[in-house]
């Protein structure tokens, strides 16, 4: 019998599981695919990214960025996977998806006290220390099983995926590289920038207004017997374009496309508007449009981006599309450690808990691969301080309002107050949240590693 069972082997499983063989335990990771596909994932590999290749800003002084201080810090596995294939982004880390999902898988296959099993988990186990890291994409069987466990059905909004396209295809006499500011490791930027004019901005804005979608069901739509059901169909932080356009015709401007920090070499002005595209593979011979995320049919993405300036015989490697992210109520279910709170040998982590983002689903990882193994033995379980923005997340997602609970990334309006009245810059609070974060991180890591079986409660 494992020590820990992990049911899921994207990002927060393979942290979770990763963190829990590395502490000792012998883990059994089970992951359906590529027996069970879902309708997003295109391979077996462990870690595969649906949507962006970018796992959020490096800079110290955004909310992404301090989180992957903490994460390198606490030793995450996946995000030194992830910084050792990056490709260019400016002031992000982006990977090339492909070697990334191997490299995650090749670590996990060959650890010692991982056996990895290609199976469909259906049932919730009770008798062995369970982690839940299925996704959003959990699979219909163990969706229910999970219904029946916390006794009422889940809640859900949609995510999407950007379109990729070949590099050969752009027009690179109209379409130029740079980055914002010209933040990044190259001199000519790291990325693809596709400048608009005024009217072409205009005419492409109502190309996308008037672009035919994929219809999504009844049930898709949040109507149950012709009666809302209440729930907010799409998430904040990741709209579709065509979403944002409805909103009015500068949001995109203001949005996705918008041209702070970029000069058109051709004009010597800054755009009106702006289409990025981001490396997506380490031989560059792939490129994603940034914040493009869309639910139109194929047809019309292939005729309306092709209005985008420089983009007129773009090739579409992958075209955008829509997917249901599934989570549960986790206010009610799961303590701050993340175990849920009916049964204590069962965590669940990843987007499957409310976090929102991929850096955000290694964090829970590490802490619930953490937490099961510390349950495993008898010690107590670990609570990250609210003061960093990993416990600031699992403070969030476990006490956050009935009424409005979405999901959340990392951000530093979840984190507590600095407690001072000391006047200061946007810069200068990111810089004092940082210290302090940093610092009662490394308290975290001493005390793990100096004292088994005692927690850091804040």
């Amino acid at each position: 019998m494992p020590d820990v069972i992990v049911v899921g082997g994207g990002l927060s499983g393979s942290e979770a599981a990763w963190q829990a063989a590395e502490h000792g335990s012998y883990v059994q990771l089970f992951e359906m695919r590529p027996e069970t596909m879902t309708g997003a994932h295109t391979g077996p590999y462990f870690a595969e990214l649906v949507c962006s290749n970018s796992l959020g800003s490096n800079m110290p002084n955004r909310a992404s960025g301090l989180i992957k201080e903490e994460l390198r810090l606490l030793g995450s596995y996946v995000l030194a996977c992830a910084e050792q294939v990056s490709v260019p982004a400016g002031g992000a880390l982006a990977v090339d998806r492909n070697a990334f999902a191997h490299k995650v898988t090749n670590g996990i296959e060959n650890h010692p006290r991982i056996e990895i099993v290609r199976q469909e988990v259906i049932n919730i186990p009770h008798d062995t220390t369970t982690i839940i890291a299925s996704g959003p994409l959990t699979s219909k069987k163990l969706s229910n099983s999970i219904k029946e466990l916390t006794g009422e059905e889940h809640l859900y909004f949609y995510d999407a995926l950007s379109p990729i396209i070949e590099y050969e295809s752009i027009n690179m006499d109209i379409a130029y590289k740079a980055s914002r500011y010209q933040r990044g490791k190259q001199k000519k930027g790291d990325y693809i920038n596709c400048p608009f004019s005024r009217e072409e901005y205009e005419e492409f804005v109502n190309e996308i207004k008037n672009a035919e979608r994929i219809q999504l069901k009844e049930f898709e739509n949040g109507i149950t017997n012709g009666v809302k059901s209440g729930f907010h169909k799409y998430f904040e932080g990741c709209l579709p374009i065509e979403i944002l356009a409805m909103r009015g015709n500068n949001t995109l401007a203001y949005g996705p496309m918008k041209p702070v920090g970029l000069i058109d070499p051709r004009t010597g002005q800054r755009p009106y508007a702006v289409v990025q595209l981001r490396q997506d593979n380490l031989a560059a011979s792939l490129y994603n449009l940034v914040g493009f995320q869309n639910n139109l049919k194929f047809s019309e993405q292939k005729r309306v981006f092709r209005l985008i300036p420089g983009l007129n015989s773009a090739e579409f490697v992958r075209f955008g599309q829509m997917h249901r992210n599934t989570f549960i109520f986790s206010p009610k279910h799961l303590n701050q450690s993340l175990q849920f709170r009916k049964q204590r040998n069962l965590f669940f982590a990843g987007q499957i808990t409310g976090v929102e983002g991929y850096i955000s689903n290694i964090a829970t990882g590490l802490l619930a691969g953490w937490n099961s193994n510390r349950h495993h033995r008898g010690e107590e379980l670990i609570i990250m301080p609210r003061t960093t923005m990993i416990g600031a997340l699992c403070y969030y997602i476990t006490h956050a309002s009935p009424s409005d609970f979405q999901p959340m990334k990392a951000n530093y309006g979840i984190l507590p107050s600095l407690g001072e009245n000391i006047k200061r810059t946007k810069l200068e609070r990111a810089e004092a949240h940082k210290k302090r974060s940093i610092n009662d991180t490394k308290e975290i890591v001493e005390i793990k590693e100096k004292y088994k079986g005692l927690s850091y409660l804040r």
